[in-house]
């Protein structure tokens, strides 16, 4: 392939190079080989090479959601949606997609930058699979545990029983993983409670004020969801929404 053609493709590379990163399971497996059985071999065969990364390929839709900012992304936005009452105005392809560009945005320097140091000197036959799975995972996991709670880094090496390592860099990358996942979602839950409140106080006032008038019988739903979507429209919602989502993730 030529240099201009991987220029064309420069915008999916990112997500293409992540398959990298999520193939350090492998990697330490075959390392766990080697310390379990005496002589076993620890490089990788073509064969079995191929077998990983045609697994991950397969497992590319759960690598995007598990191990990026895509989680956080789709929740919150499925509670926005849930909050302004647009369940079937706003389809789950919009939110999807939404998400996922946001993550593109997101990911792309670590993309690259596992792109640049472990994909094409692998592809270049510089280095072998195993030594560009190595090379992959270290910015991976250092996007992760820069998101990671120090709680829930706790909680799971106490259940993996790794309570004794001092620096989170030196957890197993599963490890890792779970407390990444725990931690987006605890981040998601308090960006969509946030963005749920002003809503939630104009579906009070609107039921309080009908209420009032003895319209019983009128759904708040019809009456506030003009109002709040007027609310969204004038303080530019998707901006600060957008805006709020991007910088919530913390630089690794």
């Amino acid at each position: 392939m030529t240099w201009g053609m991987k220029r064309r493709l420069w915008w999916g590379m990112p997500l293409a190079a992540l398959l990298l990163a999520l193939a350090a399971a492998p990697a330490h497996a075959v390392d766990l080989l080697a310390n379990v059985v005496p002589g076993a071999k620890t490089e990788l065969t073509v064969k079995m090479q191929i077998l990983i990364i045609m697994t991950l390929l397969g497992l590319l839709p759960v690598m995007v959601m598990m191990m990026t900012s895509f989680t956080r992304f789709v929740i919150v936005l499925s509670l926005l949606r849930q909050a302004l009452g647009l369940q079937q105005g706003l389809p789950n392809r919009v939110i999807t997609g939404v998400a996922l560009i946001l993550t593109l945005l997101v990911m792309r320097p670590i993309g690259e930058q596992i792109w640049t140091d472990a994909f094409i000197p692998y592809d270049q036959d510089k280095i072998g699979l195993e030594t560009a799975l190595q090379i992959a995972e270290k910015p991976i996991s250092r996007f992760m545990l820069a998101q990671t709670s120090k709680a829930a880094l706790q909680q799971i090496s106490h259940l993996a029983g790794e309570d004794k390592i001092a620096t989170p860099s030196e957890h197993a990358f599963t490890v890792k993983l779970a407390a990444f996942v725990l931690s987006e979602l605890k981040t998601a839950f308090q960006i969509g409670c946030m963005l749920f409140i002003p809503f939630l106080v104009i579906d009070l006032v609107v039921s309080s004020v009908l209420m009032a008038m003895g319209m019983m019988m009128l759904s708040p739903l019809v009456i506030s969801l003009p109002f709040k979507l007027l609310l969204f429209v004038l303080v530019d919602g998707w901006t600060l929404t957008v805006n709020t989502l991007v910088t919530s993730v913390q630089a690794y």
